[in-house]
Formats: structure tokens, sequence, C-alpha cells
């Protein structure tokens, strides 16, 4: 267990904790949440002890373990990848490397063999017998092939060291673990995957993520950063988020009697608790809502943006064909070819794949921005799409760095300047924040920026690479509801599990020799075992050429 008493933490006149009092338990997960700069990943650091708060203390029950994901993807370049997840362990790892030592030595003396024996005890009892079978099965479960195992970091891809440091923190079953944002940069395996491991984890998990699909799969508890306190609420985010959103909704209605909100409210516990039975952790969340206590509710003082997405004209009988396509690298290298398929009305398409270049070079084809090597696309006449890519430093650098209500402006057709003040305040940009130049936009306000560029434009169809990069769960939030609710077609490339399960209803992955195409939701694609053995396959095959 561990117990947070009395923390404060304030930077100058700027306070972000005040007087927080937590426990976090043995076998919970806890969801932490709260808008962009509310203090989410410097709560972790207090709780790791990288960072000591002005007042109170952070204590941990005696003897126990504690883990923390790492963020410097380049802290072991120079170590073998099977070392480098043992090092999860440290104690075990330096007992490790001092026993190999005593027994390389050819100068060992009879006390270092003593020495050796007592640690090869302590090593034993650790569980150091099976340590290095453990990592190599973590690695493996996370798509890092075996003949990886054994190379130095430095030689593996930024996503294979991901992979590796997230192995690193859940090595050796830690007490706490401390996880900020895991599934960034995770394919959707691997992602999965996790998810499944968290659910059964038996110890204390605390993390920190944007993917709303991850939180209400791991998670038993949210723990909100709001109002400079932090509060735990039983359940996953979905029951936050939604229960939040009722009793907004309630406070602005001052007619509504306090036993009609309350019974409301029972009634959507009621419905949440049901549907809580799919999940690997209905038993415990079933318990955890009974003992909810409705009056520890309050609603959320964040703020959710206004996106909508209206087509100005219906789309005709043809969207977009596109045949045999291929497109080469910088060095040559193949991105991908043989890539085809036709869009039909109502078709909204989740692009996947390993490698993001390539599917940033299908976006820039599908766009006109570069050219093919082969093949061909073909539009409808009747469509018109706009383009949100992966990378949009070029919108706000040169002519095009103004203050953001000409910025917006030079997309809109009408120009009066109340019209996009209104336009800019619903993408909660409000007062003097309309002044700003848009060279000096946070990454989350540049893509809020892009978005209401979109809006303006009245597309018919939606090109999204990575639309919610920098957003914070707010945006995503509000994003995932626009595209659902959008009346054309899209296609559309993102890490958020949920954005993809309900948004898109087709799957294409991009492989360098070919694509899967699969008229199926994104949870039925991702646990399909004929669609892995498809994958499987694909993948072997370029290795072997290879």
């Amino acid at each position: 267990m561990i117990t947070v008493a009395n923390i404060g933490l304030q930077y100058g006149k700027r306070i972000l904790f005040d007087e927080v009092n937590l426990k976090f338990t043995r076998g919970n997960c806890y969801g932490v949440i709260g808008a962009n700069g509310a203090g989410k990943s410097t709560f972790l650091k207090i709780l790791s002890g990288e960072i000591d708060p002005n007042q109170g203390e952070v204590s941990i029950d005696p003897g126990n373990r504690m883990a923390v994901l790492k963020q410097d993807h380049f802290e072991y370049e120079e170590k073998l990848v099977l070392n480098t997840v043992m090092m999860g362990h440290q104690e075990m790892y330096s007992i490790m490397v001092e026993k190999d030592a005593i027994y390389m030595n050819p100068d060992a003396t009879d006390e270092d063999g003593l020495r050796a024996a007592d640690l090869e005890n302590q090593y034993g009892d650790m569980g150091g017998w099976t340590a290095e079978s453990d990592a190599a099965e973590l690695l493996s479960n996370m798509g890092i092939r075996e003949n990886l195992h054994h190379r130095i970091m430095k030689d593996l891809t930024g996503p294979e060291k991901v992979k590796v440091l997230l192995a690193q923190a859940l090595f050796g079953n830690p007490d706490v673990l401390l996880l900020d944002e895991p599934t960034n940069d995770l394919d959707a395996e691997t992602a999965t995957w996790l998810s499944d491991f968290l659910a059964d984890y038996q110890n204390t998990v605390i993390v920190v993520s944007h993917d709303r699909y991850f939180l209400d799969m791991v998670c038993t508890h949210m723990v909100d950063i709001d109002f400079q306190k932090i509060k735990i609420f039983r359940g996953n985010y979905t029951f936050w988020y939604e229960t939040s959103q009722l009793l907004t909704q309630q406070m602005t209605n001052k007619n509504k009697k306090t036993e009609s909100k309350r019974q409301e409210l029972i009634e959507f516990i009621a419905r949440f608790s049901a549907n809580a039975s799919k999940s690997k952790q209905a038993t415990s969340r079933k318990k955890a809502l009974e003992k909810l206590n409705l009056e520890d509710i309050q609603p959320s003082s964040r703020k959710y943006p206004f996106i909508h997405f209206q087509p100005e004209r219906e789309p005709g009988d043809q969207i977009l064909r596109v045949h045999g396509l291929r497109k080469n690298g910088p060095n040559g290298e193949v991105l991908f070819e043989d890539v085809s398929f036709i869009m039909n009305h109502g078709e909204k398409i989740a692009l996947i794949g390993r490698d993001t270049s390539a599917l940033n070079a299908l976006y820039d084809l599908l766009a006109g921005k570069v050219e093919a090597d082969a093949g061909t696309i073909e539009w409808g006449q009747t469509i018109t799409f706009d383009y949100l890519p992966n990378e949009n430093a070029e919108f706000f650098q040169g002519d095009n760095d103004q203050d953001l209500i000409n910025w917006l402006r030079q997309y809109s057709k009408e120009k009066d300047e109340q019209f996009i003040r209104g336009f800019l305040g619903r993408m909660l940009f409000s007062g003097e924040e309309v002044y700003k130049k848009s060279s000096v936009l946070s990454g989350g306000e540049k893509v809020r920026c892009m978005m209401s560029k979109m809006m303006l434009s009245h597309p018919n169809f939606l090109l999204l690479d990575e639309p919610t990069n920098h957003l914070d769960l707010e945006s995503i939030t509000a994003l995932n509801n626009a595209l659902k609710d959008f009346k054309g077609n899209l296609i559309l490339t993102s890490h958020d599990h949920a954005l993809l399960q309900t948004a898109a209803n087709r799957i294409i992955e991009i492989m360098p020799s070919g694509m899967i195409d699969s008229l199926m939701t994104f949870d039925e694609y991702v646990r399909s075992d004929r669609i892995k053995a498809q994958r499987k396959e694909m993948y072997e095959g370029v290795l072997e050429a290879a």
C-alpha cells in the first residue's frame, strides 16, 4: 500500500496540489486523469520520489518494491536488451552481476566463494533462477523477436525500445507499478496484451494515460486532479466521465428535485454495473460500484471543445478508388506496395500499420502532397476532402505566424471578427488568447486550430493522421463524438483504441508486402486469430526475403 499524507506542491504562486491525502491499496489499478498542466506526471514523480513536495510525505509498506516506467529511451544504449529488462529488479540484477564477477575471477578466494554461495541463495529467493526466461517471455509477448534479445539497445528502433522499457517496469512482479503513458508508440497488438496483463495484475498499479479504452480495461479507480485537489473515485474512466457529465447537466437544470437527480444516478449506476459483466474485472468493479457514495462525486471543472464536421454537400456514387499503389522510402526501400481498395458510402476506415513512415507517406499520397512510384488514386468528382497531417508545423510558420483571429480568418468564408471569435471560443480560445501568435501555441492548441480549419471547409471526406496526438482527454472525447456523428467518409490513424473502435467500421493494415483489408470493428480485428495468422505470414515472408 502507498499512503499520501498532506501532500502540497506549489511553483511560485501556482498551486498544483493542496493537502492531498490518499491511500492506494493492493489489487487495484488507479488511472490518474486531469486537464493538461494539472500535474498528472508530476504526481507520479512525487510518488516515485523523483520530486519532493513542499509539504507532506509519501510512504510505502516496508519490503514492497516499486517499479517506474522509464521515459529516457537512450539510457541503456550499450546494454543488452535482455539485461535491460532484468535491470527492472535492480537488487536482483546487482546480485547477479556481483556473483557472476566472482565466478569469472580466477583469483577468487575462499571468502569470495562463501560470498557467492550467499548471493546464490538471495538470488534464488528473489526468483533469479527463472529471471532470464521471464524477461525473454515478456519481450516475446510484446513482439520483440528472440534474435533481438541479445543485441544491444542502440540496435533497436524507437518503438522497440519503448517495449523493452515497458518490459523492464513489469519485470519481477513489482508490488507497486507506476506507468506514465505506457501505450504511447505501442502497436494495437501489444497495447491489447498490456491491457489484458494489467487487468489480471494482483498488485498496485497507478497509471497516467490519454487512452480511454486502456483506462476502461484496466482501472478499478480514477484519480481525478481538479480544483487543486486529488480525489479517488470508484469505477473506470467511462463511468467517471458519464457520471460527471450527468451531474453537470443536472446542475444546469434548477427545477429538478434532489430525489429525482439521485434516482437518475442510481439507475445509471445499475446500467453501468450490468455492462461491466463483459470485463475481466467484473466482480471487483461491481463491488466497487455497490460501495459508491453519490455524495462524493462532483462535476468536473474541465472544459470540452465543440467539434462538429458538417459536410457542405452529399457525396455521389464514387468515393475513392486506389489501385496498385506503391511508395519507396528515401533510401529506395519499399514502404508499401500493391495497395488497392474502393471506398463505399458510409465507410470509415481505420488505417493501421507498424511503420508510421509508411502510413504518413500513404496519407501524403492520398492528399496529393507527393507522387506515387506506381499505381493510381481516383477521387470521386463530388468529394471534397480535408487533411489533418501528423506534422502541422508548416501551417504555423512564416506568413502563417499571425494572431489566432487572422490565422483562422484566412480559412473562413465568413470574415467577420465576431464570427471568428465565436468559433475560437467554442474551441476553448477565449479572451486575450485570440491574440496569441500561432507560432507560440502548444501542440494541443495547434491541433485544435487545425480542426477549426477543417470544420470551416465543410468537407465530406476526412483524412486524419494521428489527430489525437498532443490532445488532452477532453479534446479526444469531443473529437471521438464528432467522428461518430460525421455523415461523410473518413480515413483515420490513431493510437487511441476507443476512437478506432467507435469511429471506424473497416480496417486496413499496411505492410511492406501488401495489405489486409477487413470489414470488422477494431476490437474484432485485433483479437481475430485469422488476422493474426495472416499478419504473421506476411511479416515473416518479408523477413525471409531480407
